[in-house]
């Protein structure tokens, strides 16, 4: 697999792209954390009211427990303890409520956050990155032969603009059919040249 030109202009250009990709994926991660880890301090308050309310609902059933082993009056002094227990376990469960949806609204903020700007990116960057492995991989494959760079040639002739062919030659569809070395050397190396790849030295042109 061909991750990188041969060119070394485009290939400290690819590498430098490549870093500010990963940099931008770390901080918009970091942010995401951090927008996570800063929702779900509000959760602080739902958790200590859970607590104070459980142990509150707990203490206060313990002492309707001792209350209503009171003979005669018991159960009616105990009553009004087990009413409170029971509304500071509403209050509870309130607080747990409470918790709960600060924790989903920090995990919805958090991968929001971070999620939405790579996405972006990656939506530009990723493609035109294949793209140019996918080629220059397939290319790699084709540049070990004259006939190789005579097929180069061809695509060049194909692909190119008319104004950089007419920089190569008066004549360069005549001069790649007469197989002129020099043109058809120029033709092959500027296809190479769009898919990252350069002839190898010393390779013969048929």
């Amino acid at each position: 697999m061909k991750l990188y030109a041969d060119t070394p202009g485009r290939r400290i250009f690819q590498l430098a792209v490549d870093l500010l990709f990963v940099a931008w994926l770390v901080i918009w991660v970091w942010i995401g954390l951090a927008v996570h880890d800063g929702t779900m301090a509000l959760a602080a308050p739902g958790r200590q009211t859970d607590a104070s309310a459980s142990a509150l609902a707990g203490q206060l059933r313990d002492a309707g427990g001792r209350l209503d082993d009171v003979p005669l009056v018991g159960d009616e002094v105990a009553t009004p303890f087990d009413r409170a227990a029971d509304a500071s376990d509403g209050l509870a469960a309130a607080g747990r409520s409470s918790v709960t949806a600060v924790e989903r609204l920090a995990l919805v903020l958090g991968l929001s956050i971070a999620t939405i700007p790579i996405l972006v990116v990656m939506a530009f960057y990723l493609p035109g990155r294949w793209r140019f492995i996918r080629e220059a991989t397939a290319g790699l494959r084709f540049i070990d032969s004259a006939d190789d760079l005579d097929l180069f040639a061809l695509r060049a002739l194909t692909n190119q603009p008319m104004r950089v062919l007419a920089k190569v030659s008066d004549d360069p569809a005549g001069d790649w059919r007469r197989q002129d070395p020099r043109v058809v050397q120029r033709l092959a190396e500027l296809e190479l040249k769009d898919v990252g790849l350069r002839p190898r030295r010393g390779l013969p042109v048929s």
